[in-house]
């Protein structure tokens, strides 16, 4: 325990770009001088021409290195059969997931995308793309994509039939019948196991081999199962609400021909670059863009953004990380002193963010690189001041989603003030729920959905005055606002990075015993060997946000001018090279999305 064994290091291959929400900026416009204007031309291409350089010569290197990188045993696994009839416990060949840092999905991408952009192909882009989303899906289990065919039959069926009746009654009928699938079959595979033991465990009934109990707990956890259901439900329900509000006008993304509406409907829930850990789609904003797709029209300098940036915090950051955080892991943080395990819970807070933003940037760059947008997933949530507003920059997909189709229906905050306390309160459980089939999480859910009600009951929700903001940086004096903002994003911080402690150590017991370790271990030392990489691989994190820090943001905007904004799209750039070069020179050793298991 006292020595961390740092696990291989190579460096990761991408062909990626780079996409972070920043300041709009006119990269078009040139400064004044014309000689300054050629040398911040010669910079960016400089850079530019670096960054496919170290691209080529990381890509060679590695292949190069792999001795069978194409082996058919990687193309090909056989189905895992035995999962679904209970040998093993929700393991899902994990080494063999198509990871997006992985040299497979490189090639696999590049594969689709010559072929997707091939022009006599044009008219095929939809079944192309359908037809990539299953093999990706399949990789590693090709058994559990009967599920995802499952899924889309059940949710393509009841949303044409919403879409086509007439009667109020049965459209209803339909929807109610075609959510309840999906409830069921997400409750089957994720949470069969969680309920088979509390059962179990309150009737006294026995789990043993060959039993009914024995098998529930055994069945598999197909990945990405929350996300997709999710997304089938709100196809069902977005084609009921439109239909309900204009019942003589047929649906605007129902197909009137149903092999065309299943043909859309594969598409939207299996749409591989955000089919295992979203952002999660909604069906009135993707089936809109299906369309012929033109390669002109690609939107280069947002992919590269996208992906660089989504690389950096997955290979760099969370990677890296992870080397430290698992010191926090049961029972090793027995022997660590406070400082050291509150560093190491901070580190691990950085991570969890650097992992899944990471992802979702990847999964945006992917997405733009074949013509779709996709929603952004965060939107720097390490600034926010007020529990509220963090959940409107985390994890944004899911917050509406849950806000849209839960929380408005159970009536939101329009039936008073005892309805909206309970409303809250049963939104973040069901959504603590999601992330994981433990009690743990819903602990964590409630954890949450009290402190918003807290926050609202004491008036402490910044949503309120939130256009104010820019009045208020005029009047109050600027080291009072700083000061003010930064106690405030300092709790915000730490409250939530104390819930995340639920998701490192899902056993209440040993989250529990975490926090006793706090104060009983008191007179052990700080352990630097941890607590020092641990600062150095986050800072790169709290540098990202500083910009979008509300004090810093609201003096850019008084103080904007055109030379400002120069400097900073050079600034921009350069930051860019460097994380691409950081993405090939010091990436961590490669693992698994972190929601990859939600």
């Amino acid at each position: 325990m006292t020595q961390v064994r740092h696990a291989r290091r190579y460096p990761g291959v991408t062909d990626g770009c780079a996409g972070c929400r920043r300041p709009n900026v006119d990269y078009q416009r040139l400064p004044a001088s014309k000689e300054a204007s050629i040398h911040i031309a010669m910079i960016r291409l400089m850079l530019r021409f670096l960054a496919w350089a170290f691209l080529s010569l990381s890509v060679l290197s590695n292949i190069l290195k792999e001795r069978d990188p194409f082996s058919w045993s990687q193309l090909l696994p056989l189905p895992q059969l035995l999962d679904i009839v209970g040998h093993k416990r929700r393991k899902r060949a994990k080494s063999q997931t198509m990871l997006f840092n992985s040299i497979e999905f490189l090639v696999f991408f590049a594969i689709v995308f010559t072929i997707y952009y091939f022009p006599p192909l044009q008219n095929l882009q939809v079944p192309i793309l359908i037809i990539a989303s299953f093999i990706f899906y399949s990789w590693s289990a090709p058994a559990l994509l009967l599920i995802l065919l499952l899924s889309i039959i059940i949710n393509a069926t009841v949303s044409f039939q919403v879409a086509r009746i007439s009667d109020k009654k049965q459209r209803l009928f339909w929807a109610l019948s075609g959510v309840v699938l999906n409830v069921l079959i997400l409750s089957l595979f994720k949470y069969a196991g969680l309920l088979t033991n509390f059962v179990a465990d309150v009737f006294n009934i026995a789990r043993t081999e060959g039993s009914l109990a024995y098998l529930f707990l055994k069945l598999p956890l197909p990945l990405g199962i929350s996300f997709y259901t999710f997304e089938g439900i709100s196809l069902i329900v977005d084609v009921l609400t439109q239909k309900d509000k204009s019942e003589t006008d047929s649906n605007a993304y129902v197909s009137p021909n149903f092999t065309q509406h299943l043909l859309n409907t594969s598409f939207f829930i299996s749409f591989f670059p955000n089919l295992l850990s979203g952002p999660i789609l909604k069906s009135k904003t993707f089936y809109p863009q299906i369309a012929p797709k033109y390669f002109q029209d690609i939107p280069g300098n947002f992919i590269f953004r996208s992906l660089v940036v989504g690389y950096f915090l997955k290979m760099v950051i969370a990677d890296n990380l992870k080397d430290y955080t698992f010191w926090i892991s049961f029972p090793y943080y027995q022997g660590f002193g406070p400082i050291t395990n509150l560093t190491l819970l901070f580190g691990y807070s950085i991570q969890i963010f650097a992992d899944f933003a990471g992802y979702s940037l990847i999964a945006i760059g992917f997405a733009a690189a074949l013509g779709y947008k996709i929603p952004d997933n965060f939107d720097f949530p390490y600034i926010s001041r007020s529990l509220s507003e963090f959940w409107r920059r985390w994890h944004i997909s899911l917050s509406t989603w849950l806000r849209d189709y839960l929380y408005f229906p159970l009536g939101g905050n329009r039936k008073g003030k005892i309805r909206t306390y309970v409303n809250l309160m049963t939104v973040m459980t069901l959504g603590g729920l999601w992330h994981g089939a433990a009690w743990s999480y819903a602990v964590w859910g409630i954890y949450h959905g009290f402190g918003l009600a807290v926050e609202r009951f004491f008036g402490f929700d910044k949503s309120k005055n939130k256009s104010q903001e820019p009045n208020q940086a005029k009047t109050k004096p600027i080291w009072q606002q700083l000061l003010f903002d930064s106690l405030s994003v300092l709790g915000i911080f730490s409250f939530v990075s104390l819930g995340w402690l639920l998701f490192k150590l899902p056993r209440f017991e040993e989250a529990v015993d975490f926090a006793v370790t706090l104060v009983r271990n008191y007179k052990i030392r700080p352990g630097w060997s941890q607590i020092i990489p641990t600062l150095i691989f986050s800072i790169p994190v709290v540098i990202y946000h500083i910009p979008h820090f509300p004090t810093w943001k609201n003096m850019m905007k008084q103080e904007s001018t055109k030379n400002g904004q120069k400097v900073w799209s050079l600034y921009q750039d350069l930051a860019l090279g460097i994380m691409l070069a950081m993405i090939f020179l010091n990436s961590g050793s490669s693992k698994q999305f972190i929601y990859f298991q939600f």
